[in-house]
């Protein structure tokens, strides 16, 4: 059954395949992928044709399936080099003629195999097997970087064609690792395989009658990867070769030589790869011999700000991320920062420093230097007489008596010197080149906006501490404004009634309530204690209007009235001090004589005065605004105390004014029972 199969499978894909060749040759459209692509539906025809009428394991089939993968790399390979500046890239070819090489390699074994005795069969077979598992693994790493270059907009006219090849060598792949595993092939994936070049050339028909623009770019993260899997692949391949030979060559100690090898390679192996200055290395020679350009500029740039905004708790300070975020984009081993102050360098943070740093860094002249130019010194060039002479006087000499100091880069923030971070030497010494400097000078640029931008929050939360001082002593100047009124009213009267007993407990009364308000006042000027402060609990809140509105009522005539039994929840001592200062200011509106009226509602207070009033914008934009003030000496600072500390309590302060009537401010706070009701609830 499997062998009915397999020959009617692969007869009818050699024909699907020929009719796809022979369409795109009545076709006419002449370009070098559609060149490629036709001579790889015909080489494929020809392989499934060979498998349906020899079968599979002839060395027919076996020639044909390698020119197979040949014709069909080179059709991926003529896609990528429609793009010029990819097609350059000497990383990618490499790995295309590798993959090319292990398929020519396997052509070479399948000819020997079918020369040489059939007691050496074996061993040829296990390594042809391995060698078609290679070239289908590293054919898959190529098509996933030949949809990976594709430009976004052009992958729906690539896709097909690459899921296409991606089954075909995912087919090769399975059935090749079922053989070497298994020591035999299997008939039933070699019959499925041909079902899956029958279902394959309806995928490939459409994507050739797509016509999409495939313009493709390099990508160095997948030339990488493929660098690293083709690096494994020709590791495996030594491996089995070295094992294939110590098996052939080493007698009854074969076992234990091979086992010996495995792993002595693959310790040495580990090891090489593990040290920084090879992997340092490696960078280096790949990035010289096989890009255009030294860097990956958008993958430094991501590097570069992650470092940068490093978030959470255990993140490291700004200083030394910035010291780190420009050293790694050269590599380089360690930092220093130099802070910029008055024109003098100071010594900031450190990243893996180990250098000898002096306790007075001497960086005037350098400082000077870096203001003035905003050049990247190159410190070897310095120590050989071959820098500007203004580098080479500016330099202190304990940089150049370091031997792991590399190179300064200023950082510049809008033409100000705001420091400068000195690199210790990559772990693969070389001299910086021109994009060396290019992405230095960015970077420093970069990284000094961050360090100005974090000097500028020190100095916003410094200015407002001392703005926080100021409100609160401003707030004080306006309450001892109010004092001192209270208490030369106090002295202007003793003098007509001291020898009046009622007058002088009266006046004992009043000093003593503003020296507790003095005490509060005091506490309140302190960061550390806000004054008191109390739970909001049910209050009566006629007796409070009547003992604000007796210490101010000496002065000027104060109407009260309203309802006696009013309870409001509310701290007594805060409300005592916003009705201060709303009876005060109602006071300062009228003309003398002319009384102020308080009215006691269910749970508000009205304060009403006759006085010029206040227009709708004033009461809108500067009102409540603290230092504005329409009064001559006014502190401005009233109103916006009283709303602050009745929103506090859960109130609010509303105000009705119009300009020539008067204002009305009505202080509305949260209703509480009456004590009478309280009586009959409990």
């Amino acid at each position: 059954m499997a062998g009915t199969i397999i020959l009617w499978g692969h007869a009818l894909a050699a024909l699907l395949f020929a009719v796809l060749a022979l369409s795109q040759l009545r076709d006419g459209a002449v370009s070098v992928p559609r060149t490629a692509f036709v001579a790889a539906l015909g080489i494929t025809a020809l392989w499934a044709l060979a498998v349906a009428g020899i079968g599979n394991p002839d060395l027919t089939a076996r020639v044909a399936e390698s020119l197979r993968n040949i014709a069909w790399l080179a059709f991926m390979m003529a896609l990528l080099r429609r793009d010029h500046s990819a097609g350059r890239d000497r990383a990618v070819t490499m790995i295309y003629g590798v993959v090319v090489l292990v398929a020519l390699a396997g052509i070479v074994l399948s000819v020997i195999q079918a020369s040489v005795p059939a007691d050496v069969v074996k061993g040829f077979a296990a390594v042809r097997i391995l060698l078609r598992m290679m070239v289908a693994l590293g054919a898959l790493v190529l098509v996933h970087h030949l949809y990976s270059v594709a430009a976004p907009g052009a992958r729906g006219g690539i896709r097909l064609a690459v899921a296409a090849l991606a089954i075909m060598w995912t087919s090769d792949l399975v059935l090749y690792t079922t053989a070497y595993l298994s020591g035999e092939g299997s008939q039933e994936l070699i019959a499925t395989r041909g079902l899956v070049m029958i279902a394959i050339v309806p995928l490939l028909a459409i994507a050739v009658h797509r016509n999409g623009d495939w313009t493709l770019k390099l990508s160095r993260t997948v030339t990488w990867q493929s660098l690293s899997l083709v690096a494994l692949m020709a590791y495996a391949v030594v491996t089995i070769l070295a094992i294939s030979a110590i098996d052939s060559f080493g007698g009854s100690y074969a076992r234990l030589a091979q086992t010996a090898f495995v792993f002595g390679s693959a310790a040495a192996l580990l090891t090489l790869l593990s040290s920084p200055t090879i992997k340092a290395w490696l960078r280096v020679m790949v990035a010289k011999h096989l890009f255009n350009h030294r860097y990956d500029y958008r993958a430094e740039w991501s590097r570069f700000t992650d470092t940068l905004g490093a978030p959470g708790d255990g993140a490291a300070p700004l200083e030394e991320r910035i010291v780190k975020a420009v050293a790694d984009v050269t590599d380089s081993s360690a930092g220093l920062l130099l802070v910029a102050d008055d024109g003098v360098f100071g010594l900031g943070a450190t990243w893996n420093w180990l250098g000898t740093v002096p306790v007075t860094i001497a960086g005037e002249p350098l400082a000077q230097s870096m203001a003035g130019n905003s050049r990247i010194i190159e410190l070897d060039a310095v120590r050989a007489g071959d820098a500007p002479p203004g580098e080479l006087a500016a330099v202190p000499q304990w940089m150049l008596d370091e031997p792991s100091a590399w190179a300064i880069v200023p950082l510049v923030h809008l033409n100000q010197l705001i420091g400068a971070i000195l690199l210790a030497r990559p772990p693969i010494d070389r001299s910086l080149d021109w994009e060396d400097f290019d992405l230095l000078r960015i970077a420093g640029r970069q990284v000094a906006s961050y360090l100005a931008e974090a000097r500028a929050h020190e100095a916003l939360a410094d200015a407002r501490r001392f703005d926080e001082f100021n409100r609160r002593f401003a707030f004080i100047m306006h309450d001892v404004k109010n004092l001192v009124s209270q208490l030369t009213l106090v002295a202007r009267n003793a003098e007509r009634h001291a020898d009046n007993p009622d007058f002088r407990v009266d006046m004992i009364a009043t000093l003593k309530d503003s020296v507790g308000r003095m005490n509060d006042l005091l506490a309140r000027l302190s960061q550390h204690n806000s004054a008191r402060v109390e739970e909001p609990v049910a209050v009566e809140l006629m007796p409070i209007v009547e003992r604000v509105t007796q210490r101010r009522g000496a002065s000027h005539p104060i109407a009260v009235t309203g309802m006696r039994d009013a309870v409001a929840v509310a701290d007594p001592a805060r409300l005592e001090q916003a009705l201060g200062h709303l009876i005060q200011n109602a006071i300062e509106a009228s003309a003398p004589g002319e009384p102020v009226g308080v009215v006691v509602g269910r749970a508000t207070i009205e304060v009403i005065d006759s006085g010029p009033g206040m227009s709708a914008s004033f009461i809108r934009d500067r009102l409540f605004r603290p230092f504005t003030s329409t009064k001559s000496g006014g502190f401005g600072i009233g109103a916006f105390e009283a709303r602050q500390v009745i929103q506090a309590m859960g109130g609010k302060l509303d105000v009705v004014s119009r300009e020539g009537e008067g204002t009305r401010f009505t202080i509305v706070l949260r209703e509480a029972l009456a004590p009478v009701k309280m009586e009959r609830a409990a």
